[in-house]
């Protein structure tokens, strides 16, 4: 991919953005928090456990039942292998990546009053990893649908004044000018008309219909996605215990997104009658983002058995994007090769926007067998048709907010986990399933996953160390218009984590 430094800076308005779509709603609204190593070897079904710092992040009465101030920092080792088959080319690609996957404390206030049925009191700060966004994928195949196309279907309609260059006037500001008055779709056509890629129909300036200069045939296609960044979540917590069997708790939490996106497609062809035989286009995306969001929950010991209830509130954001682009053609005039590089060296900076992610539900039970173990089960349910952009009133979001509710559905989440002592060692497993958000689960499956781990208490300190695989089946669809082919892709996570715990 090309790195070029950013000269120009070009202020969009939300309604020429159209940088927000249902996978972006959906990216920010789905969690998959990877905290303690004895969180993730329970796959963490932790909702009527408590007594860790990641099943805070769950429950938010599970710091009650801590017995001490307690503390515990985790980092993770994280690998992500795709197999993407495009046109019946397979083609593989990973990535790996070191991390903070969670760090916090806990203190423990007894209330001391023999009369009162009110126990203790706790107080807790935790840091979550909810996202590790970090992936590199790669595929190629040969198709028969050219990039070409999608330029010239967003040029249709654009007179042709707006795509040629005026005296005194440069690539850079005439992109910028066109993102500031017309959209993200004029630039893309103003970046396929000096590339050469297509050519209108007549030469009169109020022309706005145009033919491709690439021929039908087909094409040898590459495409890469390089994504970083994380979401996370930072919550204050509060607890309390009433008596022996009752536990009840809140969350405050801050959200955090960085999240950046660098998508090159890079196509050839040898069809009879192109002028154009090589494109490289390139686009990339920034994203920052900060939230708020609540949870409530209770847990109950009754004998052996342990009960827990928790609701998350939505969550708010407030986001910034930024992106840039280029392109670079090779053409055939007059028997020579050229190429057209148009780099508009400028930063489209989006109009901050809000958007609203859906509230979940949780309910969990799990069995004590005394001193020797326990196994828990958690269940969770969200619907992912209530994301909204806002306001409502945009004509743009409402038109992604429709196409979020067609598409997008509630969806189960269930976690299950055990854990066996034997003296100061813990052997751990666990087992996940997520249901697809999608009405259609061919844009993204059903997920599955296990875990392992196992942990040593030493009596001031702990040690544990888990692993975590999951596997999940999408499609990835290279454009909305013009080049919607979309390759079929197997994405299996790999996680290891170590916790150092301490009781202070």
């Amino acid at each position: 991919m090309k790195g070029t430094p950013i000269f120009i800076i070009a202020i969009l308005t939300m309604t020429f953005g159209n940088a927000q779509t249902v996978t972006d709603g959906l990216r920010y609204a789905t969690e998959n928090t990877t905290g303690t190593a004895r969180f993730n070897a329970l796959s963490g079904a932790f909702g009527a456990l408590g007594g860790d710092l990641s099943s805070i992040a769950i429950n938010p009465a599970g710091s009650a039942v801590f017995l001490n101030n307690s503390a515990s920092v985790s980092f993770s080792s994280n690998s992500v292998e795709n197999e993407a088959n495009y046109f019946n080319t397979i083609t593989r690609s990973e990535d790996y990546d070191i991390s903070l996957n969670q760090a916090g404390i806990v203190f423990v206030f007894d209330i001391g009053k023999e009369e009162s049925p009110w126990r203790k009191i706790t107080l807790g700060l935790n840091y979550n990893n909810t996202q590790n966004f970090d992936n590199d994928l790669f595929f190629q195949g040969r198709g028969n649908t050219s990039v070409a196309n999608f330029f010239t279907e967003q040029a249709q309609g654009i007179p042709l004044n707006l795509l040629q260059l005026q005296n005194g006037e440069s690539i850079s500001s005439l992109y910028n000018f066109l993102g500031e008055t017309e959209g993200v779709r004029a630039q893309n056509a103003f970046l396929g008309y000096q590339a050469f890629i297509f050519d209108p129909l007549s030469d009169d300036l109020s022309n706005t219909q145009y033919v491709s200069n690439v021929a039908n045939g087909t094409f040898n296609q590459e495409y890469s996605v390089l994504t970083r960044g994380y979401a996370g979540k930072y919550t204050f917590n509060v607890a309390t215990q009433y008596k022996d069997n009752f536990f009840f708790g809140i969350n405050l939490n801050s959200h955090a997104i960085d999240y950046q996106r660098s998508t090159f497609l890079y196509e050839t062809n040898n069809n009879t009658g192109s002028s154009v035989n090589a494109i490289g286009f390139e686009n990339n995306l920034s994203v920052l983002g900060a939230g708020f969001s609540a949870q409530l929950g209770a847990i109950a010991k009754l004998e052996n058995f342990r009960v827990g209830l928790t609701y998350d509130t939505p969550t708010w954001y407030e986001i910034s994007e930024e992106t840039s682009q280029y392109i670079e053609a090779q053409r055939t005039q007059d028997n020579q090769t050229i190429t057209e590089i148009v780099d508009p060296n400028v930063l489209n900076i989006f109009e901050n926007y809000n958007l609203q992610t859906p509230g979940k539900i949780t309910a969990s039970t799990a069995y004590i067998f005394g001193e020797k173990g326990l196994i828990s089960l958690d269940y969770s349910y969200k619907d992912f048709s209530n994301i909204e952009y806002k306001p409502e009133s945009d004509a743009f979001f409402a038109s992604q907010n429709t196409a979020i509710n067609n598409q997008l559905t509630g969806a189960s989440t269930i976690r299950v986990g055990g854990e066996y002592r034997i003296n100061q060692l813990s052997l751990r497993g666990g087992y996940r399933y997520e249901k697809s958000p999608y009405k259609n689960s061919d844009i993204v499956g059903d997920l599955n996953g296990f875990s392992l781990g196992l942990g040593y208490n030493f009596g001031n300190y702990t040690f544990d160390l888990s692993y975590a695989r999951a596997e999940q089946d999408r499609s990835e669809q290279l454009y909305t218009v013009g080049l919607t082919s979309v390759a079929t892709i197997t994405t299996v996570t790999n996680n290891l984590v170590f916790t150092f715990g301490l009781n202070i």
